[in-house]
């Protein structure tokens, strides 16, 4: 088959597209025709080595959709021709947390595409467990755009923050992946929402997603804005994805008896910490990561009827992944990003 990889860590140059060793599926995988896979900034991230896979050649990618082709002997809930998208979240089914229902917090919780090799291929195999059905309506595009980011962000909100109609909710660089969701998410549970974003165009963008107030962080102090606009007030949840250049802002916006939510850092993750503000504001700082499988399926459910919209900014071919790449470090558009096969890439389908 032919698949993304690389040999070593680095910049875009190490990334590859050619022949590589078909998948062996186990009795409890599925081997998946990959028809289109998304991109988030965690392969930028384990591109360049953190965190690192536990095997070199790598192949990269978290998010798929596709078609299954092929089987394990134990597998119940699939056969060949069915429609599917991938989960990217692995887990052992044992520790005292997966026996809980809380998946994501497994002990042993790993990523596909992360800790070991992921979708950005012509064939996948995958476990059973990491499968959904995808229903004939949805393409595969769309599908391929959505686990990561939706399951983040309804996690975040939805399971960890507990917002609640009303609730206003501050979304920090609301144009990208999750931040995109997590405006459509709060608009959708009745949350007055904020959402910050780097130009116009971003913001018309958040505006489209159901964003009610717009701040332009490169032009603006957001938290003076917020606190200025709310009366000193604050909001009530502000989800930070972007760490040390946004976290003491962030602590200003929010509320007294607020919820700052965190899924990522990717500005730097070792931020100074204004205690005084945590403690006197009596904040609730929530880690969040990834999602449970029925958190999943909730979201994805939204996502297939049409509740929600994944935004997607490009679609090209696996060989031009260096380019994927770099349109993500470089913060170009909004949405996600998705790569198809170059066996099944056809540029008139995404003009």
């Amino acid at each position: 088959m032919k698949a993304v990889f690389y040999d070593e860590h680095g910049s875009t140059d190490v990334l590859q597209y050619d022949e590589f060793q078909d998948p062996d599926i186990g009795p409890e995988e599925v081997l998946v025709d990959i028809k289109a896979g998304g991109l988030n900034h965690l392969d930028v991230w384990t591109r360049r080595g953190m965190p690192s896979p536990e095997e070199l050649p790598h192949i990269p990618g978290s998010d798929g959709a596709g078609v299954v082709s092929e089987v394990g002997e134990r597998v119940t809930r699939f056969e060949e021709g069915d429609r599917v998208v991938v989960d990217p979240g692995l887990y052992c089914g044992e520790c005292e947390f997966c026996r809980k229902g809380e998946q994501s917090l497994c002990v042993d919780y790993k990523m596909i595409g992360e800790h070991v090799r992921g979708v950005h291929s012509e064939q996948a195999a995958v476990p059973e467990t990491n499968l959904i059905e995808l229903p004939e309506g949805v393409d595969f595009v769309t599908a391929a755009s959505a686990p990561l980011v939706f399951q983040t962000a309804w996690r975040m909100l939805v399971t960890r923050a507990e917002i609640q109609q009303n609730d206003t909710v501050l979304v920090l660089g609301a144009s990208g992946g999750v931040g995109h969701a997590c405006v459509q998410i709060a608009a959708n549970e009745g949350c007055e929402v904020w959402a910050t974003a780097s130009s116009e165009e971003k913001l018309d963008h958040a505006r489209d997603c159901g964003a009610d107030h717009l701040v332009n962080y490169e032009e603006e102090d957001f938290a003076e804005v917020v606190k200025s606009e709310t009366d000193g007030r604050g909001v009530d949840v502000v989800v930070d994805h972007i760490g040390e250049a946004t976290w003491d802002n962030s602590l200003s916006a929010a509320a007294h008896g607020g919820t700052v939510v965190t899924c990522g850092a990717t500005s730097g993750v070792t931020p100074e910490t204004n205690i005084p503000k945590v403690f006197w504001k009596q904040l609730d700082i929530l880690g969040s990561t990834m999602g449970t499988p029925g958190e999943m399926d909730d979201v994805m459910a939204k996502v297939f009827d049409g509740t929600f919209e994944p935004h997607v900014r490009a679609v090209l071919p696996m060989s031009e992944m260096a380019r994927a790449h770099e349109m993500l470090e470089g913060r170009e558009g909004f949405g996600s990003v998705v790569v198809v096969p170059d066996s099944e890439y056809d540029p008139d389908d995404y003009e």
